[in-house]
């Protein structure tokens, strides 16, 4: 069974993008989670932006459908935007804030960065593409992250 994740960049006013810093794992990513198997893509990216940092976002386009080497996971990234802004912190998150694209921290999560150069190569949309490489999870564990 494959295991379907949404994920959103969310930009503010001056390009940034939105980032939670996990309090699990000392890594910084993209609001996130999988589909329940009762909702689509996109109400799920729409529930789960709203449950990781109190943001309301509407969909403004798929980005892409990225599939990971060896893995039965899938993962759609959509643009969002706001409609509602109420940034809150949770369980999940210590931090939320917005970032240059241009200046992540050393430890946001590879595969997250990038599916945010994808969305500035100017690549014709949705991208379908396949990641490879270790997750956020086996590079920290390993040091590498």
């Amino acid at each position: 069974m494959f295991s379907i994740g949404t994920f959103a960049i969310i930009f503010n006013e001056k390009n940034e993008i939105l980032f939670c810093h996990r309090r699990d794992y000392d890594v910084w990513n993209l609001p996130w989670w999988k589909v329940e198997s009762w909702e689509s893509p996109r109400d799920a990216v729409i529930r789960e932006v709203k449950e990781e940092t109190w943001l309301d976002v509407q969909i403004q386009e798929l980005l892409g459908v990225y599939s990971k080497a060896n893995k039965d996971e899938i993962a759609f990234q959509f643009i969002c935007e706001v409609i509602g802004w109420e940034i809150t912190l949770n369980e999940e998150a210590d931090q939320i804030t917005f970032l240059d694209h241009q200046h992540l921290p050393a430890n946001t999560v590879p595969k997250q960065v990038e599916r945010i150069y994808d969305y500035f190569s100017g690549e014709k949309r949705p991208i379908l593409k396949i990641q490879g490489g270790k997750s956020a999870i086996e590079l920290l564990k390993e040091w590498k992250l």
